[in-house]
């Protein structure tokens, strides 16, 4: 993963996400990524390489300037970031409602194979 490649997140508090890797960490497993939102610039994550996805994309904007050293804003990341999250979400919000199944004879709803508990108020 080079410097302005576009990476998503597979594990962790921040799983599901797009961001960009900033520069390279202190070893040679792990880099810092920002995605101009939750991880700004001043704060990059420093994330193992194992727990992120490369997305083959390369924000050659961004990129130039990281290695030039020139000001990049958190308002260019998120803005390079937007198609990204964006499929993210739609495609997660197509997983879940494919997922949800009712059960017609007890009721219960079934979500990909399992029971989830429900309450009722009566």
């Amino acid at each position: 993963m080079e410097i302005g490649s576009v990476v998503f997140s597979k594990a962790g508090r921040d799983k599901g996400r797009y961001y960009i890797v900033v520069h390279a960490g202190k070893t040679e497993d792990a880099v810092y990524i920002a995605d101009g939102e939750m991880r700004r610039l001043e704060k990059p994550k420093l994330k193992k390489i194992k727990h992120l996805r490369d997305s083959g994309r390369i924000i050659e904007k961004l990129q130039n300037k990281f290695i030039g050293k020139k000001t990049v804003f958190d308002a260019e990341i998120r803005s390079a970031l937007r198609p990204f999250n964006e499929e993210s979400e739609k495609n997660s919000e197509e997983k879940i409602t494919d997922g949800n199944v009712a059960d017609e004879s007890s009721g219960a709803k079934k979500r990909n194979g399992k029971y989830a508990k429900t309450a009722s108020i009566e």
